[in-house]
């Protein structure tokens, strides 16, 4: 399943290529993967002849924000990307964390030329816009491809968006948990996407301080590692980079939340941030099936601590690293380097 690195890495690629597009038509190819909220002919009808302003990402969700220009601006903005060699692709950033801060992460655009620090999306809820808002859960195996229209259709394809110049943006999803999302203008967006409204702090934001982490762990009877998928505590966070995140905190994944003492806690909060970080910055991983926007995979996986390793040596002492089932999920850990 996507976690907040691969999300972050799609958001990032759709800034870079798919804004100031007028989406001229679409196809949904499973009615299911729209949400209910809206039928699978509107949900196209009230895109078209939109264009994409930004995208954005909040925990495992990603929200576009719509615009709608007239043809004479939109050409002109096209042309001025183009003098600027916006096209052509797209090879990602390295990012510190001072460049993570801001509650959402918009890449600036042309007519947001601010670091997302100067100019940060309010906290939610996200105020309405006057031309709407596109949705989109990846869910266990979605994916969002930019390709030429031309390409050969992938067989899990479930919803097509033609935009200006032969591109398309394909939603691929083989078990279709995913699902897209239109907010109709003047609407607050977790009216529409409930998922929303339950969302904890972005791990990179201020509202995610050690305070607030110790308080909400505070007397909880449940594993760490349980807690940390509770998108309610901190969003984003999922099977992987809870793995990945105990074992840089040096903690059992068992260990109850009541009986974590304030330093690892701090270990723990401290370790979320840096296994993120170097997450995004190596593109999100291979793990399940994630491919960025032009399908290509992550490269976190070569470099995982301990998610996936079973048997293998661990990168410190060289003991096997172990799985165990916590609460359904699979869980690895080094024995040696956790306690």
């Amino acid at each position: 399943m996507p976690e907040l690195p691969e999300v972050e890495t799609i958001c990032r690629g759709l800034n870079h290529l798919t804004l100031d597009r007028a989406i001229l038509s679409g196809d949904v190819l499973l009615e299911g993967s729209i949400a209910r909220s809206i039928s699978a002919t509107d949900f196209l009808t009230k895109l078209k002849g939109r264009s994409i302003e930004r995208w954005y990402r909040r925990g495992k969700y990603l929200l576009a924000e719509l615009s709608q220009f007239s043809e004479g601006e939109r050409e002109k903005r096209r042309v001025g990307e183009g003098e600027r060699g916006r096209e052509g692709e797209f090879q990602g950033e390295t990012p510190g964390n001072s460049e993570l801060l801001s509650f959402l992460f918009p890449l600036p655009s042309s007519r947001h030329p601010l670091h997302p620090l100067q100019n940060p999306l309010p906290n939610f809820p996200l105020p309405s816009s006057q031309t709407g808002w596109l949705g989109v859960h990846l869910r266990m195996t979605g994916q969002l491809l930019w390709v030429n229209s031309d390409e050969p259709l992938p067989k899990h394809t479930r919803v097509r968006l033609f935009l200006e110049g032969n591109q398309e943006l394909r939603f691929v999803d083989q078990r279709t948990f995913g699902q897209m999302w239109y907010v109709p203008p003047e609407t607050e967006v977790s009216s529409v996407i409930t998922g929303l409204k339950v969302l904890g702090p972005e791990p990179f934001s201020a509202q995610f301080s050690v305070p607030y982490f110790a308080q909400k762990l505070h007397r909880r009877a449940r594993p760490i590692k349980t807690a940390l998928l509770d998108q309610s505590l901190v969003a984003g966070l999922g099977n992987i980079y809870a793995d990945e995140t105990l074992f840089v905190a040096g903690v059992l994944p068992t260990t109850l939340c009541a009986d974590l003492t304030a330093e690892q806690i701090e270990r723990i909060h401290a370790a979320i941030v840096q296994v993120l970080d170097k997450a995004i910055a190596s593109g999100g991983t291979t793990f399940s099936n994630f491919l960025n926007v032009q399908g290509v995979n992550g490269n976190y996986g070569g470099v995982a601590w301990v998610y996936n390793r079973k048997g293998q040596p661990c990168r410190t002492c060289d003991r096997a690293i172990e799985r165990i089932k916590l609460a359904g999920r699979s869980t690895h850990f080094c024995p040696v380097c956790q306690q």
